[in-house]
């Protein structure tokens, strides 16, 4: 019932009905309070028996007798619509001050929180997100559209403050390696730095990063604007994280680090992208090798929980900051700038983890283990 009375449409009939029903009682009572005054103006003009008459036909409820209406008729001489002529002007300039003022009210209650949406909309539209719609004290439709306004610009403030800190960002991290690749081909052209195998090697690095800074802006544009790629099958996350692991074996011995794939006995099926799913567990293992390898462990499980299967990626490093682990799957955002330029990230191996996660129906959260170090978890919908 009460979230009936906030309809805005429900609050505006009743306070139309309310406004014409004291609209009506204001005519009659003045109509009434004339009839009273004409009537005692007429009686007032009686002579003194024809009143004591007139008194005694109404005391004996003989008002509507013929000898009444001969009295009226003989006694009252001005116009019979005098009175009401001066009831129905009287009653007007009541009630028609009355109901403008009762119009411009309720004009003004439907009227102002959309005036404050169409001034803040109009800032927007020139490109000010900070601007924000006048909240109101009224409840319904309008205080919802103030509301939901308000938490559109704050999503569109945030769009753009991301956009662009990314666009700041990608700038930044495209300007180091073209600045290391101008300076040293210059270099090799002057004959300052000879052309050797170990420094195409450097270049060769330079490019690489860029082709991967490159691939990942792209795969989170095309999970933007909804244009990602998916073509999932039915996959054994077990056999296929196996294999995946095969090929990383190298990678691994050569930053010392000793790997554990632990499993269950039962197969643990998921229907998912195999392509995306290999840049989910690469991004997650590339990320453990350039952060944790000083922890000189890393540890792969794979297993079900009910309906649910979990890979897990963890690792024995330093663990995160508590300030990083509330930015942990933004964008360009790093928790280590130690690292060298060689074999940095492009700050977008995680994001890239959450969207392509987060686009099979999954989720994906950063665990903070007693023994140190940290455990990414990927839980997707098993079949």
């Amino acid at each position: 019932m009460a979230r009936g009375l906030d309809r805005i449409w429900v609050r505006f009939s009743l306070y139309m009905v309310l406004t014409i029903f004291v609209t009506v009682g204001v005519l009659m009572a003045s109509v009434f309070i004339l009839t009273d005054l004409e009537y005692q103006r007429f009686y007032n003009t009686l002579p003194e028996n024809v009143s004591r008459e007139l008194d005694h036909l109404n005391q004996t409820d003989q008002n509507d007798s013929a000898r009444a209406f001969e009295i009226y008729g003989q006694y009252r001489r001005e116009d019979l619509w005098f009175g009401e002529k001066w009831s129905l002007i009287l009653g007007l300039a009541i009630c028609l001050p009355f109901g403008l003022i009762a119009g411009f009210w309720l004009s003004r209650v439907v009227t102002l929180p959309l005036e404050s949406v169409a001034e803040a909309a109009n800032r927007v539209s020139l490109g000010d997100f900070s601007v924000r719609a006048q909240p109101t004290r009224q409840r319904g439709e309008v205080a919802d559209l103030v509301r939901n306004f308000n938490r559109m610009t704050d999503s569109l403030e945030s769009l753009e403050r991301e956009r662009r800190a990314t666009a700041a960002a990608i700038s930044h991290e495209l300007r180091t390696p073209l600045t290391v690749l101008r300076a040293r081909l210059y270099a090799i052209c002057d004959g300052v730095i000879p052309a050797s195998e170990q420094e195409f090697r450097r270049l060769l690095d330079q490019v690489e990063y860029l082709g991967r800074l490159v691939n990942d802006v792209h795969t989170l544009s095309l999970a933007d604007a909804g244009r990602l790629s998916l073509h999932k099958s039915d996959i054994d996350l077990i056999t296929f994280s196996a294999q995946l692991l095969s090929t990383y074996a190298a990678r691994i011995s050569e930053h010392d680090v000793r790997l554990e794939f632990r499993t269950g006995i039962d197969p643990v099926r998921v229907h998912a992208d195999p392509d995306r799913l290999n840049q989910i567990m690469s991004n997650l293992i590339e990320n453990a090798l350039r952060y944790a390898a000083s922890g000189k462990w890393l540890e792969v499980a794979v297993r079900k929980e009910g309906k649910d299967a979990v890979l897990t990626v963890s690792d024995n490093g330093p663990g995160l900051p508590e300030d990083v682990r509330e930015h942990l799957f933004e964008r360009f955002h790093r928790h280590d700038h130690s690292r060298s330029r060689v074999t940095r990230g492009s700050g977008l191996g995680l994001a890239i983890v959450h969207t392509l996660v987060t686009q099979q129906g999954g989720t994906v959260s950063a665990e903070m283990p007693r023994q140190g170090g940290v455990t990414f978890k990927v839980t997707l919908p098993s079949i």
